[in-house]
């Protein structure tokens, strides 16, 4: 079962199939713009004070670049051209080009942990620009801080649950009638424990895989007291269909599910 919105949901489903998974979706947040752009536009009118702009998520990038559009900044002439990118990993690095950004670094560890340690030296001394979820946490702004960036933390999008969830599948999980679920987010994770409650879900989490894309999604479910049987090497649907697949080749405990179909 994956949890992610519609529109990521696509890539790593395919890979999924691809490898001969039943593939379940069950979107476990949704994005929006934010209400107030008060903020957000007094920012993007002193773009070019900032020397670098770092990119951690391929929403992060859209609802920039559509406020920036808003505001009449052109990415091709302007800001590409003055302020350098920097982005998490290559699907963010795609999602960049597509929508008109000169990408100046890519992460070669795919996390924002990563991308801190392997910026440290460039961007001490440097005025960073992070746009960011509203339900992002502070964990990279103080690595970013601690490598002596100043550092503008920027909210451009919200991250919501759904209006609902489909009730069949939801009583799937209850009934463990899935064998894994994946996290791309921790709060696609909240929003499902939320909704299931959170001792259950922990409990359901001895019997049916929680995978997790990254590092902070899986500490997320384990902080949550609930299990994270499989983590991707990087934030990439490929290391996530192969952690998955690498799990269920291995012999199982008995009470997590094993590979063969219910």
């Amino acid at each position: 079962m994956v949890t992610r919105s519609p529109e990521q949901a696509r890539g790593l489903a395919r890979e999924l199939e691809a490898r001969g998974a039943e593939v379940l979706l069950l979107p476990a947040v949704k994005f929006s713009s934010v209400l107030e752009t008060e903020k957000l536009d007094a920012v993007l009118r002193r773009i070019f004070e900032f020397d670098w702009i770092l990119f951690t998520s391929q929403n992060a990038v859209r609802f920039f670049r559509e406020r920036c559009a808003a505001q009449g900044l052109d990415m091709d002439s302007s800001v590409s051209r003055k302020v350098l990118i920097a982005v998490v990993g290559p699907a963010t690095r795609n999602t960049a080009i597509r929508e008109g950004f000169s990408v100046n670094y890519a992460a070669v560890n795919h996390s924002g942990d990563g991308l801190a340690e392997e910026m440290r030296e460039k961007l001490q001394g440097r005025h960073v620009l992070l746009p960011r979820s509203d339900r992002a946490d502070d964990r990279l702004p103080k690595s970013l801080r601690d490598s002596g960036a100043d550092v503008t933390e920027l909210v451009v999008y919200r991250t919501i649950a759904p209006d609902a969830f489909d009730p069949a599948i939801i009583g799937a999980v209850r009934k463990s009638g899935v064998h894994a679920i994946v996290f791309a987010s921790p709060s696609a994770f909240r929003n499902l424990s939320d909704e299931i409650g959170a001792k259950e879900f922990a409990g359901i989490s001895s019997r049916v895989a929680f995978a997790a894309i990254g590092v902070t999604t899986a500490r997320a479910i384990r902080d949550a007291g609930a299990r994270c049987e499989i983590e991707a090497d990087d934030a990439s649907d490929k290391a996530l269909t192969d952690a998955l697949a690498k799990y269920y080749e291995m012999p199982r405990s008995p009470e997590m599910p094993s590979a063969r179909r219910a």
